[in-house]
């Protein structure tokens, strides 16, 4: 190199076709081993989160339809959007969706808020399990419950009990018979006929364990019932399996309505007294003013 001679830069066009190259081959990469939109991975994970409380795969009903075989009674299309969104299916008088209301104890499958990718995913892998390329998922050994005690039960549904990990009481929100003469809580369902609506002890110990519901697992997922609350709860539910109050209940009940109708009786009577007696007084004195 000649002595104080500078070598020539290198154009800025040399520059460009590496630098595409490099970034064609990063983008071309990341699709080839990106995950796929809708893995039935995917779907196997969120169905044994959120769906195992009222489904299984191939074993038999719980509080709702086994899913087995589901991608080949329905339309994907239909069962995309029931997944998505039941509640606005229901509502539409969709006669699928009513069939499935009327089946099960007209128990309707409540909205999970999914997302579209998480849709996809279920609906992939409902339809790997049917296709046979994937295994139905086997069910997880469990402990067995212990006997559940109804009176336990019972203390834990009013609240007298505290629940180990601090949720709040059943009657909160709900009422049950045989409970008071006042019948619990009023902002959600009565939970007389549970039992048998969510399918004896299999079907209602497993929705209680894991429930699907919006309003349920807002408020229990971060401090579940134990088994044993969990035993114990569903012997309560299975004794308040009754038609109708007792005759008891009943007399209580009619009490206070008899109470309550004689207190406004006598402070009807009351009021209306001074009334008369406000337009009585004026009347009197004028007349013996004129006398």
């Amino acid at each position: 190199m000649t002595k104080g001679v500078r070598p020539s830069p290198i154009p800025r066009s040399a520059w460009f076709v590496p630098l595409f190259v490099f970034v064609l081959v990063t983008m071309v990469t990341g699709i080839a081993f990106a995950k796929p939109l809708g893995q039935a991975s995917d779907g196997e994970t969120i169905f044994k989160e959120k769906c195992t409380a009222c489904h299984t795969v191939g074993g038999g009903k719980l509080v709702g339809p086994d899913l087995a075989g589901v991608t080949t009674r329905r339309d994907k299309a239909w069962l995309t959007r029931w997944i998505k969104e039941p509640d606005k299916v229901l509502a539409e008088g969709d006669p699928i969706a009513t069939q499935l209301f009327e089946e099960y104890n007209k128990i309707p499958m409540p909205n999970l808020g999914l997302t579209d990718s998480e849709v996809a995913a279920l609906t992939a892998y409902f339809e790997s399990v049917d296709s046979a390329n994937a295994p139905a998922p086997t069910a997880v050994p469990t402990v067995p419950l212990p006997t559940g005690d109804p009176e336990q039960g019972k203390a834990l549904f009013l609240g007298t009990t505290r629940l180990t990990n601090g949720g709040p009481a059943c009657m909160t929100c709900h009422s049950v018979v045989g409970i008071g003469a006042l019948g619990g809580g009023a902002l959600g369902p009565d939970l007389t006929e549970v039992f048998s609506r969510y399918g004896g002890q299999a079907g209602l110990t497993a929705f209680l364990g894991n429930p699907s519901t919006t309003t349920m697992n807002a408020v229990w997922a971060s401090q579940p019932i134990t088994d044993e609350e969990r035993a114990d709860l569903v012997a309560f539910f299975e004794s308040a399996t009754v038609p109708a109050r007792p005759a008891s209940l009943l007399w209580t009940l009619a009490g206070l309505s008899g109470g309550g109708a004689a207190v406004m009786i006598v402070a009807a009577q009351v009021w209306w007294r001074k009334r008369l007696m406000g337009v009585r007084k004026p009347m009197i004195a004028r007349a013996n003013a004129k006398k």
